[in-house]
């Protein structure tokens, strides 16, 4: 192997490494969430009791509010029927959302995908990663993102869509250059070389004031 080929298996294997490590923070912090609701549970109940032996049926109906409001925001935006899926999709979800960026996802994975969970992580984290970063341009109330995923036959289909502050982008050499400046784009490198090992196809589409993605992989 080339010094070359060493070179760029080494990068691959920290880039893999680096967004493994932050996916699981994300989804790491999803659950500590959850799991510090769960340990407050015994303390919410007697708050609770204790405005019902007072007879304050109103503050009663303001913590049971309260308490509606913070399940709401726990509770997983989307269910896809596949485990992995559903968790690398909420996990960026919730960082979209953090960063007051609308997310409307409408996904249904019923079967088991023959993508490994780095695949996975790889394309969907680095869609979601570029769609987050292309909306942070555009003030709040406009940023928003759409993800569609879904079994088509035989194949994955998923397609992201983000709205951008930039007019139509132009193409080198048959690719969309990236806007985040020399050095980078390694993750759009990234999706093309799975999707092609996976035997699938990918389409890139470039409107004024929109971004699109297109993926199809086949599943069996």
């Amino acid at each position: 192997m080339g010094l070359l080929a060493k070179l760029i298996d080494r990068r691959i294997g920290i880039y893999q490494r680096e967004l493994i490590e932050t996916h699981y923070t994300e989804v790491e912090n999803m659950y500590r969430q959850m799991r510090g609701w769960r340990h407050d549970y015994r303390s919410h109940i007697q708050v609770m009791k204790a405005h019902a032996a007072a007879g304050d049926l109103e503050a009663v109906q303001a913590y049971l509010d309260k308490l509606d409001a913070d399940l709401t925001a726990l509770d997983p935006a989307v269910r896809t029927g596949n485990a992995m899926v559903d968790a690398i999709l909420n996990s960026k979800i919730s960082l979209a959302r953090s960063r007051e960026i609308s997310v409307r996802a409408d996904a249904n994975i019923p079967v088991a995908l023959r993508l490994s969970e780095l695949d996975l992580c790889v394309i969907i984290g680095n869609l979601f990663d570029n769609a987050i970063e292309a909306s942070m341009a555009l003030p709040a109330p406009e940023r928003l993102i759409r993800v569609y995923m879904e079994i088509k036959g035989a194949q994955l289909y998923i397609s992201f869509t983000n709205l951008t502050a930039a007019g139509k982008r132009k193409k080198v050499s048959g690719r969309f250059a990236t806007t985040k400046g020399e050095g980078h784009g390694f993750g759009l490198v990234r999706i093309d070389n799975i999707v092609e090992r996976l035997g699938g196809y990918i389409t890139r589409s470039s409107e004024e004031g929109a971004f699109s993605t297109e993926i199809l992989i086949p599943v069996s």
